[in-house]
Order: C-alpha cells, then sequence, then structure tokens
C-alpha cells in the first residue's frame, strides 16, 4: 500500500504534535506534581524557607527511618521544623538530586515516589527513598508528609532528570 507524499505528511505532523504529552507521558496533574516537589528541592538549594513553606500544607510532617547502632529509628518532625531549618545561614548548600520519580494521582490525593541522595555542600550526606504525599487544594498540590529510608551505604549518585 502505497501513501501519497501529503498523507504522509499529515501522519509526521499528526505525531510531532501529539509527540510532547506522550514522550512526557505525565498528565497535567502529575506534571503539577512534579513541580511542587521540584520547588522543595529548588528551595533547598537556595536556602528559601519561603519558598519552602508554600509547597507544604499546614497540618504536614516528615517521617525518616534508619538503623541507628543497628537498631530501627523512626523521627517525625512538623514540616515547620524543617522549613525553618533550610531558611537558616549555612555555609554548604543542602542539594538533594531525585531520580526514577513515580507519580500517581487519583482525584485530589498524589503520591510521589523517588530514590535520591543527599549532599551538603560536596559532601555525599545520605541516600534513600522519599514517599511524597500530597492533596490538591484551592492553591494547588500541597505536600502533607514526606516519609524518607537514610543510608550512608550504597548511595549511587543520579545524573540529573
Amino acid at each position: 500500500m502505497t501513501r501519497s507524499p501529503r498523507r504522509m505528511a499529515l501522519a509526521v505532523l499528526a505525531c510531532l504534535v501529539a509527540a510532547p504529552g506522550v514522550a512526557a507521558g505525565q498528565t497535567d496533574e502529575e506534571a503539577a506534581v512534579r513541580a511542587a516537589v521540584d520547588r522543595l528541592f529548588d528551595a533547598m538549594r537556595a536556602g528559601d524557607s519561603t519558598a519552602a513553606r508554600s509547597v507544604f500544607h499546614p497540618e504536614a510532617r516528615l517521617v525518616a527511618t534508619q538503623e541507628v547502632d543497628g537498631e530501627v529509628v523512626v523521627r517525625t518532625i512538623p514540616a515547620d521544623a524543617f522549613v525553618e531549618a533550610i531558611g537558616r545561614p549555612r555555609e554548604a548548600t543542602w542539594d538533594e538530586r531525585i531520580r526514577n520519580v513515580e507519580i500517581r494521582v487519583d482525584d485530589r490525593l498524589a503520591t510521589a515516589w523517588m530514590e535520591y541522595v543527599f549532599f551538603l555542600g560536596d559532601e555525599l550526606g545520605h541516600c534513600g527513598v522519599n514517599a511524597f504525599q500530597l492533596s490538591k487544594t484551592a492553591d494547588g498540590w500541597k505536600v502533607t508528609q514526606i516519609a524518607d529510608t537514610r543510608r550512608q551505604v550504597g548511595c549511587e549518585v543520579p545524573d540529573p532528570e
């Protein structure tokens, strides 16, 4: 079956127009969730507590799970304490590099799961997995909880996404 050059050109044009949505593989809501996640890490690198606070829901909390001296330790802190820490003056940048981000959305609930490596300046701090929970509010997607694992071994530096 042969196709006319005009039909072929239209088919190629249709593919190019559709490609950005297909290539990105994300819905608008998934992209908005990813943007909220990225805003938090950008705020950390900039030491900008105002930008960080804008990402969190007022009731948000952070949960960290790690092994210390052979014992599993789970720490929970209010997001406000984390936001305040982001804004404290420091010499070294907080640089959390993420990869393999998986986002799922249903109605007004979203999760974002990702591997990460945290650097304090140029020094490797720790690595693990972040599990974000977000809710869609009148002001957009807000982080309600971040749970993470933390370890110092087996950390692979991710390529930027």
